[in-house]
């Protein structure tokens, strides 16, 4: 459509429904808001996108589920909601209670809403088997459906999920529509799995700027608020200026490189404990872990991150801990290590594809 009502109401709280309550505004509405059914720590929307909503005057409705549409002569002209209220139980489920009922008026509703998926043009009778859910029956390792030669994958194949796994099962899928139109056995394929390999740095390879004073995102530069609305193809985000992208690149922690501890080296000098700028190393007495935990220089808080616990050290049979979570793998440990019992080394995910069923071999994608 090129044109909207003035009074919108958008259902449902994602990201998409973020798309579509702000090009409401832009197609003519005045008095855009959007209906959410829970409290906003339960969006599913991304807060930057909550954010640049709000910043163009679009209304965040909580605690509202909808009803009914109201028609009158045939003319839409609002909806009613349930309004509830939400707490947490002593099994931390979020329960409900209905607390009463509110009227909107509006002239058109966008349901930016996951809806179930509808096969209306595929025959039933051409081999084509569907599940309860009137999903069709997939072979979830080669995605091929009942009748030979049909593939699905993604929301229609499995249900919700995200684009990561989209984009997996429309790589497997392809090796299996490959292999069938080469009139191969679709389920002769390469191992599923991954392999880790690592490699020991130099020491110009892994060092790195010493500059770690926290630095949050950068907040991407953005059309003035009056222009955004002078065309509706106009790019609100403007992206980061030069300045801006160099911090924003300096904020990277080089997941792919981690520190490598080797028990045996260490003398037990805290050189590496006193140098790290956030301090995740302790050396300390080996016991239970939530005694070990409480017992760091900074006690680890994040249980669902194992903590790092070395072998005995040769001095005095305590161990090193590092607390994973908290490290930025700034190297600065291993710079300072007199005897090199701390060490850098760069991993590499080894992952197998399709083009490898020639050549029978791993290849690499850095991690």
């Amino acid at each position: 459509t090129k044109t909207i009502g003035e009074q919108v109401l958008i259902i449902g709280v994602g990201n998409t429904a973020m798309d579509c309550c702000r090009t409401s505004l832009r197609l003519g509405g005045k008095q855009v808001k959007v209906m959410a059914r829970k409290p906003r720590g339960y969006f599913k929307a991304s807060e930057w996108e909550l954010d640049d909503a709000e910043e163009e005057q679009v209304e965040i409705v909580v605690n509202h589920s909808p009803r009914e549409f109201v028609i009158n002569d045939g003319q839409l002209v609002g909806m009613q909601f349930d309004v509830f209220e939400y707490h947490v139980d002593d099994d931390g489920k979020l329960q409900q209670e209905l607390i009463g009922e509110e009227f909107f008026p509006c002239n058109d509703v966008i349901l930016a809403i996951g809806q179930e998926t509808a096969f209306p043009w595929i025959e039933r009778d051409i081999g084509l088997d569907f599940d309860q859910w009137n999903q069709p029956v997939v072979d979830r390792a080669t995605y091929q459906s009942t009748r030979a030669g049909v593939f699905f994958g993604g929301d229609a194949a499995f249900g919700p999920e995200n684009i990561i796994w989209a984009v997996e099962h429309g790589h497997q899928a392809a090796i299996s529509i490959h292999r069938h139109c080469q009139n191969e056995a679709i389920d002769d394929r390469l191992p599923f799995g991954m392999n880790l390999a690592s490699t020991k740095m130099s020491i110009h390879e892994w060092s790195f700027s010493n500059d770690y004073e926290g630095a949050n995102r950068r907040q991407m530069r953005h059309v003035d608020l009056k222009e955004r609305f002078n065309q509706l193809n106009i790019e609100v985000e403007m992206g980061f200026s030069a300045e801006q992208t160099t911090i924003e690149v300096e904020r990277c922690l080089n997941c792919d490189i981690q520190t490598v501890f080797t028990t045996d080296l260490c003398i037990e000098c805290d050189a590496c404990i006193d140098v790290c700028p956030v301090r995740c190393l302790t050396i300390t007495e080996n016991t239970d872990e939530p005694t070990l935990r409480a017992a760091l220089t900074v006690p680890a808080q994040n249980l669902d991150q194992p903590l790092y616990v070395s072998a005995a050290l040769p001095q005095t049979g305590r161990v090193m801990v590092k607390d994973e979570n908290v490290c930025i793998h700034c190297s600065l440990c291993a710079e300072r290590c007199p005897t090199g019992a701390w060490d850098m080394r760069k991993s590499t995910l080894l992952i197998p594809y399709a083009v490898d069923e020639k050549t029978a071999k791993w290849q690499q994608k850095t991690a």
